[in-house]
Order: C-alpha cells, then sequence, then structure tokens
C-alpha cells in the first residue's frame, strides 16, 4: 500500500502529544524526500500551539494509522549469538509505544518509511498471523525449538487491544504445546492468562516484563505509550501467582541515566516474585543515534554530555557497536561495573538464576478442528 512512498523530513519540534520522537528523519534507503511546509505541519495537526474552538492551545497529535501487513509467512529465523533464540513471531511491524531508543526503528526503512515519527504511527498488522502459524507448525519438517513473542516489535503494543493478533497466536502455541518465551513492556498480557496458563501446564511458557525505570518524568517522556513500572511489577506478581513464570528484564540500561536505578529496579522486581531477571545495554543503530541525541537535547540538556560521553564509554569510543558478542552488553570498565552491580543487586534481590528451560516434550500436532481455544 505505502510501496514507494518517500520518507519525510520535518524540522525539529517538540514530540506531538504521546509520541517518542520529534522528528522524522529520511529514509537511509531512499534518495528522494519530501521536505513539509508549516502549512503541511498545520494540516497534520502537528504543530505545538494551534488553537481549539475555545480559543485555547491544544497540544500538537499525531494520529496513528493502521495497515494490513499481507506477510506469507510469521515465523522468521536469526543466528545471532547474542539473543536466546533462533525463531521468533512479530505480530506488528512499528511500535505505538514510542520508545525512543527503540532499536527495531531502522526496520521502518525496509518499507520506505521513517525511523522516527513514521515507526509509532504506522503500525502494519499481520492481520493472518494465526493461520500463518497454525499453517507453518503443521508442516512435519517443523522442529518445536523455542519460539520468541515478539523478537523485535511489542506484541502487546495498544492495538492490540482491537487486533487480537497476538491472542490468537498464543491460542495456536496453546493448541499445539509449542514452547514460547514473551517479552513485553505492556501489562495487557494479564487478558491472556487462560492461554498462558495453558501454556505453562506444559512448561511451554515463560514471560519477561521489560522495565526501565521507576522515575515517571523518564518513563513519560521515554516511553509515552507504555505502562507505568508499578503496573509492570503487578504484572509479574500476578502472573507467577496464577503459576505462569514471569521475571523482567532491566532493558535498555541508559548510562549516565537511568544505570544508578538498577538495585532498586531489582529490589521491586525481587518483591514481586520475579523468577529472572537480566539485562541489555543501550543500543543506537543508524537513525536511533540522532534520535536519542535529539530526545536528550529536548528532555534532558542538562545531562546530555555525561549520557553522550557514558555510552561512548561502554562502546569502545563510538556512540555504537554493532559487533555480535558486545553490542548487547557493551565492553570497558563502566560497562563491567554495570553488570557487577547487576549481579549483585540480583543476588540481594533473591533471584536465583535463569529459570527453568522451556520443555517441547508435549509438543503435538492435532488431528481435528477445531482448536482447544476459539479463534
Amino acid at each position: 500500500m505505502l510501496q514507494g512512498m518517500a520518507a519525510s523530513s520535518v524540522p525539529p519540534l517538540e514530540p506531538p502529544r504521546g509520541r517518542g520522537a520529534a522528528e522524522n528523519p529520511a529514509n537511509r534507503f531512499d534518495r528522494l524526500r519530501i521536505e513539509r511546509t508549516d502549512a503541511d505541519l498545520e494540516n497534520l495537526g502537528w504543530a505545538a500551539g494551534l488553537e481549539g474552538e475555545d480559543g485555547e492551545e491544544t497540544e500538537a497529535r499525531v494520529p496513528t494509522e493502521y495497515y494490513r501487513d499481507t506477510s506469507r509467512s510469521i515465523i522468521a529465523h536469526n543466528d545471532s549469538p547474542d539473543v536466546g533464540f533462533t525463531s521468533s513471531i512479530n505480530p506488528y511491524r512499528g511500535c505505538e509505544h514510542g520508545c525512543i531508543y527503540c532499536y527495531a526503528r531502522p526496520y521502518h526503512d525496509y518499507l520506505g518509511l521513517s525511523s522516527g515519527l513514521d515507526f509509532e504511527t504506522r503500525i502494519f498488522v499481520k492481520t493472518d498471523a494465526a493461520a500463518l502459524l497454525r499453517a507453518e507448525l503443521m508442516k512435519p519438517s517443523w522442529q518445536p525449538t523455542g519460539l520468541a513473542l515478539s523478537g523485535v516489535t511489542d506484541p502487546y503494543q495498544p492495538g492490540e487491544r482491537t487486533f487480537e493478533v497476538t491472542r490468537g497466536c498464543l491460542q495456536v502455541l496453546a493448541e499445539f504445546r509449542q514452547p514460547v518465551g514473551i517479552i513485553s513492556k505492556n501489562a495487557m498480557m494479564l487478558r491472556d492468562i487462560d492461554v498462558l496458563q495453558e501454556l505453562a501446564r506444559y512448561d511451554a511458557v515463560h514471560v519477561s516484563i521489560s522495565i526501565t525505570s521507576l522515575d515517571e518524568h523518564v518513563r513519560r517522556v521515554m516511553e509515552p505509550r507504555t505502562v507505568t513500572a508499578e503496573r509492570r511489577f503487578d504484572a509479574v506478581k500476578r502472573l507467577n501467582e496464577a503459576g505462569i513464570p514471569a521475571g523482567v528484564m532491566i532493558a535498555p540500561i541508559i548510562p549516565g541515566l537511568t544505570d544508578h536505578e538498577i538495585p532498586r529496579l531489582l529490589e521491586r522486581a525481587g518483591q514481586a516474585g520475579a523468577v529472572t531477571a537480566g539485562y541489555t545495554m543501550l543500543r543506537l543503530p543508524h537513525a536511533v543515534a540522532p534520535l536519542f541525541e535529539a530526545w536528550l537535547s529536548r528532555h534532558f540538556p542538562d545531562r546530555k554530555d555525561k549520557v553522550l560521553a557514558r555510552i561512548r564509554d561502554v562502546r569502545g569510543g563510538e556512540i555504537t557497536d554493532y559487533r555480535f558478542g558486545s553490542r548487547m552488553r557493551g565492553t570497558g570498565p563502566f560497562a563491567e561495573l554495570i553488570a557487577d552491580v547487576f549481579r549483585k543487586a540480583k543476588e540481594r534481590a533473591g533471584i536465583a538464576g535463569r529459570g527453568e528451560p522451556l520443555s517441547a516434550a508435549s509438543f503435538r500436532r492435532p488431528t481435528k478442528q477445531p482448536s482447544l481455544f476459539d479463534m
């Protein structure tokens, strides 16, 4: 639907209400781009200070647009040594959570769009995901290795309340008893406790809730459409109480901005009953780096130089590091200090290890319809 569209570029502005990025940088694959005029921005409702009907200024808004994704396969494969899975399911492309640091933003470049506002306002929905997943799991060639849900964008972003693509995929996974690991920043997965419990009966599910900061100001400007940290810890608690093993991921740790919160975050995770805890270091691939720097200038100008210096400390003097083996944790003395702080805080919180491995022992291919759950 959007094939051939050139990505747009806008002047540096305050981000529209509820958005992480204020910019739409040019797509790195496109030679042509559109420079929007002030009139274009006003027509979009983008520019701050537009007058409402009552004569008062209104906040800038950019609506979310959803597009049907017509992909003909749903399981993606990778051979990265840095992640704990080789196969994953991504029900959505783009993510309305709007996390400014999201390493997945550059994937929108492949769609002819921008890593900036386009990534969080133009969402592609794989409406056929459950049917495609069923077909792939039915193939004799499929080996029930663990799947990740999801490896790129959040499976429980706001649109999931309407589209229920993730729930449909989980219903198929439960029918096949296919092991799956889930990671999300959203407490919405509590809606799916019934399906998750079915998977847990066969040791076929593990959930990780991603948490970055206890500071509500930081969360609101950094992850504008996510739920609060308290709601995430509550989700960890309720999932474990329901028999669904759940842990936390402090992801990403932002040197110079959120690294000091590691002990308190892990203390809260332990209190919530987290069975596992892990972390990743901030990654700034491609257009994410200038987007993040512009975000620092808007929201934390007094800390910008310190944060960028600390990022370079853990990235060998560069703003990012693409190398396998170091890109997820960083290198150097400051990265080692963060790893040591994390390890000791995890021990104090009583979070023992990595949790039990997922089991594929009960995997089956159903021979009749309908499934265990109504689709």
